[in-house]
């Protein structure tokens, strides 16, 4: 299985995720959310394979969102007006996310991972 972890060294919860991928031994290919976000082309496979309405891969208590008072524009946007601003800036992607073949993870909870990756 060949895993990208899109993830920010100074995000507590992306350390806490990495921790708990090293500690189950799983290989993973590490990515820098910030200095290289993913693109609209990948960030549109990952909606698509995780099921998940698109906003949640909004980082929504992120001062860059704030900044942008995307809470109040998403509403009228496009779906793909939404990935392009996704794919705009790094910041604005929950974190971390986890991306194999099959399956993508956004944030981190233990019981996720667990399901998503320790039983590959």
């Amino acid at each position: 299985m060949s895993l990208n972890f899109y993830w920010y060294p100074k995000c507590s919860t992306c350390r806490k995720a990495k921790k708990w991928l090293e500690e189950h031994n799983i290989e993973f290919n590490e990515i820098h959310i910030v200095e290289n976000p993913p693109t609209k082309e990948e960030i549109a496979s990952f909606i698509k394979k995780s099921g998940l309405e698109i906003k949640k891969f909004f980082n929504t208590s992120g001062q860059k969102y704030r900044e942008l008072g995307l809470k109040d524009k998403l509403a009228s946007m496009s779906e793909e007006e939404m990935i392009e601003v996704l794919a705009s800036n790094g910041m604005l992607l929950k974190r971390p996310i986890a991306v194999s073949e099959d399956d993508v993870t956004i944030g981190f909870k233990e019981e996720q991972y667990e399901q998503a990756w320790a039983e590959k």
